[in-house]
């Protein structure tokens, strides 16, 4: 644990001559890393084949863990379009002159040393990695041992990169995989500014539970589409399969169907064909159960499917009597990520729009929008669902804090 200490450390100390920098190398750092990687695809997939053949082929996870060349060219345009954005660090965001002279300035300025605990997803390293450089941020990465091959080969090609441009590589730090070394990375808070977990709901309470260092929530995502009696049916049935099976293992897809009593027969008879192409697994309410009679994978909802995130190919769906159990259940069981209405009734959807406490809330559109690209933030670190410093994509945007900075000519106080 001693050489784990020693990593943050020395991370901590690098996160001062990052802060000296100016933008043009940390931009061409990150525009080579994009080159970089893309050159080196088959060393990233190598390691990548390595971690998938831990896990059987038909296990949802895999989805996560998978990189492809698709996916490879996807992190590399991500890290580009990361470096073309603005250095939220630096810039001013108040300044006066006092009474007596004094004069003040407010300024953003790099929250220091980012530490980030996450599950399986690779692209995650390349993400926050990125981001952390960008905003002039020095990062310690705990990847979990799901991803270790993969995370290790991403960082190498990051330290490479790094050194080849004259910036210290400690700046980018992954730490071993194992258990022991989160009790270091938790009581760190000499060199870790903040926290930030990303994966599972268990991972985020417990990281929130033991760390002494601060720490960001990028939370579970129960999410929920509500389609309301004056939805256009065709519209609402391609949202919902859009929202449950583009990328079923991500926060952002939808896990629970609310339908009005009204439309419910129609809705989930033309639902059910959508679903079955994609061999959905449907969690029905006695109402449900009853209009999708005869659908293939179809199962009895118990109290623990609402409420539930899936992670996979399964949803739950409940018919309501109007808008007000619609509201009542997101209340009950949102984790407060992504909430959507889908309704021609302007009125309603207004209602829906400013009563749902939730990150990011929608009216007629998917809820697998949200993401920091496609919010055109760039990537992102994760979805945060506290209110706190940062809600929803936690993107380059919100790393940062501000400082005071006050210039006298030898005043003192009263």
């Amino acid at each position: 644990m001693k050489t784990v200490e020693r990593q943050i450390i020395q991370t901590y100390e690098a996160a001062v001559s990052l802060r000296k920098l100016k933008d043009a190398p940390i931009k061409k750092a990150l525009r080579a890393l994009a080159n970089s990687l893309e050159a080196n695809e088959k060393t990233i997939l190598a390691a990548n084949k390595k971690d998938l053949a831990k896990y059987d082929a038909e296990n949802p996870r895999i989805d996560r863990l998978l990189l492809n060349t698709e996916r490879i060219v996807n992190i590399a345009n991500s890290i580009r379009n990361i470096s073309k954005l603005p250095n939220p660090a630096g810039k001013q965001l108040e300044h006066k002159t006092m009474p007596n002279g004094l004069f003040l300035e407010k300024i953003a300025v790099p929250l220091g040393v980012v530490g980030a605990i996450y599950e399986s997803r690779p692209n995650v390293t390349f993400d926050i990695a990125a981001l952390c450089l960008r905003s002039q941020n020095a990062c310690v990465l705990k990847g979990s041992s799901e991803a270790e091959h993969t995370n290790k080969a991403a960082v190498a090609l990051i330290h490479k990169v790094l050194i080849e441009h004259g910036i210290n590589p400690d700046c980018v730090t992954l730490l071993p995989s194992n258990r022991e070394t989160v009790d270091v990375l938790f009581n760190a808070t000499k060199y870790i500014d903040v926290l930030i977990p990303r994966g599972s709901d268990n991972l985020i309470q417990y990281v929130r539970n033991n760390s002494r260092v601060p720490v960001i929530e990028t939370g579970a995502g129960v999410c929920h589409v509500y389609v309301e009696k004056q939805a256009d049916i065709t519209k609402a049935v391609s949202i919902v399969v859009n929202a449950k099976v583009s990328r079923p293992s991500v926060c952002n897809a939808m896990d629970t169907v609310l339908v009005d009593e009204k439309i419910a027969k129609d809705f989930l008879f033309r639902l059910q064909t959508a679903f079955s192409e994609h061999a959905v697994e449907i969690f029905a309410d006695q109402k449900a159960m009853h209009l999708l009679k005869g659908y293939p994978y179809l199962k009895k909802a118990t109290a623990s499917e609402f409420g539930r995130e899936f992670l996979s190919l399964k949803c739950a769906v409940k018919v309501v009597k109007d808008i007000n159990e619609a509201l009542a259940h997101i209340r009950t069981y949102s984790t407060k990520h992504s909430e959507a209405i889908i309704s021609e009734n302007k009125q309603q959807c207004e209602r829906f729009l400013q009563e749902v406490d939730a990150a990011a809330v929608y009216a007629n559109a998917s809820t697998r929008f949200t993401d920091g690209e496609q919010f055109g933030l760039g990537a992102e670190i994760g979805i945060s669902t506290q209110k706190l410093h940062a809600r929803g994509p936690f993107a380059l945007e919100k790393l940062v804090t501000e400082k005071w900075v006050v210039r006298g000519n030898g005043q003192v106080r009263n």
